[in-house]
């Protein structure tokens, strides 16, 4: 009897339902939830009940033989064995079902399959959350007291599923607002699928304790449990950082050859360097370097803002770093390289100050100069004016008065990023001019 029973199952197993199947409940103290299973165990529900005492299942059926019930373990339906029902009233009842197993109705309609858990056999309960001394700078491990294991159930083939009891897990971290080089507060969320301990999260990066609630069935239930945790304190550090060069927009500077980054060009440079840290980062530095490795770090900045200006031609690195207060964990911003390029100076020896808006100006071309002294006089030795920038011109005035046309004399001592030196001399002509 028994063999052509399990034969019935194998053809039942491999055939699609004819018709749904309503499932009607009576007993317990809370309402069955149902639950839609994963389509490959081949099941039409999972239901969840908590308790089974007292409890009872039935189905719609015209006569006691119309309906036929099969209960089946892990080894799935091949193997399931048929179990006595109850006719009554139109309906076919199975009075006290055995929990973690599962049930497939024979009906002239077809088959309807489902799996039976009992919660009360698998309730969810928080006592307490810990920070566990093993963690890293990027996960932090909770140790947890508690119940809420895995709600297992198998398909009709045998095979193993589990159900998902939307445990929510939330807590504070922080979040970089890189336009705003800032870290914004954030409430992070994750659902699990079972309380497990150790429990791994993501490292928050602020203050926060952990709030834990569920399950989904208690939920259902009206009554959810909630528990939070004491305050931790962050231990993972994560920072962001900007610089920014300052605009420069003078006529009679040059782009020197030698500069190749997005940073730098002509010395003097002056870049502003920003930084955001997270609050666990308690040592903070910015580094400047002439190797892109920072093997060797020439100037070290304590500070989260700062403004430097470069002076010396080549490539120059710098970074930001930070660590917590042991130093085990440490974050780094971007690398940005400054370039410099070589020095250049060039000095023209006419101008037409007519004030017709072209060459109305004497004025030197440069790149990379850091130091600049220029005299000009007259062909009588009589100081006509003294520059103390490259970027400044003469206009050929004296005192406030345009001085006549003919031949001036300029001499320059300058000093470039790479270190070269310029003393220069020569004639500067004023023409096309009318006094």
């Amino acid at each position: 009897m028994k063999s052509r029973i399990v034969t019935a199952i194998c053809a039942l197993a491999s055939t699609l339902s004819l018709a749904a199947t309503d499932l009607y409940w009576q007993g317990g103290t809370r309402s069955v939830i149902s639950v839609a299973p994963q389509s490959a165990s081949g099941l039409d529900e999972v239901c969840v009940a908590d308790g089974l005492n007292g409890v009872s299942v039935s189905v719609t059926a015209s006569g006691s033989s119309d309906v036929k019930w099969y209960r089946y373990s892990n080894l799935g339906g091949a193997y399931a064995e048929e179990v006595a029902a109850v006719y009554s009233d139109g309906r076919s009842t199975l009075s006290n079902p055995q929990s973690d197993m599962g049930y497939i109705v024979e009906t002239p309609a077809g088959r309807y399959s489902f799996w039976l858990i009992d919660y009360s056999a698998h309730p969810f309960s928080v006592a307490s959350v810990a920070e566990s001394t093993e963690k890293d700078c990027n996960f932090t491990t909770l140790d947890v007291v508690g119940q809420g294991d895995e709600l297992v159930y198998y398909g009709i083939n045998g095979r193993r599923f589990t159900l998902d009891r939307e445990i929510q897990l939330s807590y504070t971290t922080l979040m970089p607002a890189q336009e705003e080089i800032a870290f914004i507060e954030v409430n992070r969320e994750e659902t699990l699928p079972a309380l497990n301990s150790p429990l791994r999260v993501s490292a928050p990066l602020c203050p926060t304790d952990f709030i834990i609630k569920g399950d989904r069935f208690l939920r259902a239930w009206g009554d959810e449990v909630e528990y939070t945790s004491p305050v931790i304190e962050p231990y993972a550090v994560a920072t962001v950082t900007s610089a920014t060069q300052s605009e420069r927009n003078v006529e009679n500077e040059v782009s020197p050859s030698g500069g190749s980054g997005s940073l730098g060009g002509s010395a003097p440079c002056e870049v502003s360097f920003v930084a955001a840290v997270t609050d666990g980062a308690l040592f903070r530095e910015w580094q400047i370097s002439r190797y892109q490795d920072f093997e060797d770090v020439n100037l070290r900045i304590q500070e989260l803002n700062f403004d430097y200006t470069f002076t010396e031609e080549g490539n120059i690195y710098v970074r930001f770093m930070c660590a917590n207060a042991d130093g085990s964990c440490e974050a780094y911003g971007d690398v940005y390289t400054i370039s410099i390029g070589a020095s250049s100076l060039r000095c023209p020896n006419a101008f037409s100050p007519n004030g017709d808006g072209v060459n109305d100006e004497w004025r030197v071309s440069y790149s990379s100069i850091v130091s600049f002294e220029c005299h000009i006089f007259d062909r009588y030795g009589h100081r006509m004016a003294t520059l103390s920038d490259p970027s400044q011109g003469w206009d050929g005035k004296y005192n406030g008065k345009a001085v006549p046309t003919g031949a001036y004399y300029y001499v320059i001592k300058a000093k470039g990023a790479d270190g070269k030196a310029y003393d220069l001399s020569g004639d500067i002509n004023i023409v096309n001019y009318k006094q």
